[in-house]
């Protein structure tokens, strides 16, 4: 096989890894997202989860320019910071209100950002 042919095929398998690898991260903040998130900000992102009504102030739509922005500026932050201190109690209250349990998580790094990555795909194309 040319030099060129074996090059340009092995580009052609680096491409599809990292899509592949992309997808399986994202499928991990998805089943994030999906679990633990889902029940008060709804599968849309908008704040229309069966949950989004029970707390005070009400959930927020996260597909707000306001907080693309906001996830933009500061990559991670925002999500690391709900879920390490989500508002004082009100997330906890909210689920202990309503009968809602979660099972406690060990966050990694890997976690935060692959979470972050599919909350700014659900917002990129809620726009």
């Amino acid at each position: 096989m040319p030099l060129n042919t074996l090059f340009i095929a092995s580009l052609g398998l680096l491409a599809l890894a990292q899509t592949s690898l992309a997808c399986a991260e994202n499928a991990n903040g998805k089943n994030l997202y999906f679990q633990r998130c889902a029940m008060c900000h709804g599968a849309d992102i908008k704040g229309t989860g069966p949950l989004a009504n029970k707390s005070t102030p009400p959930t927020p739509d996260l597909t707000t320019r306001a907080f693309k922005k906001r996830l933009s500026d500061y990559p991670g932050v925002i999500v690391a910071s709900v879920i390490l201190r989500p508002n004082g109690d009100l997330i906890p209250r909210t689920l202990r209100e309503n009968g809602v349990k979660i099972a406690p998580f060990a966050w990694g790094v890997k976690d935060f950002r692959d979470l972050n990555q599919y909350m700014t795909d659900v917002i990129s194309k809620a726009q």
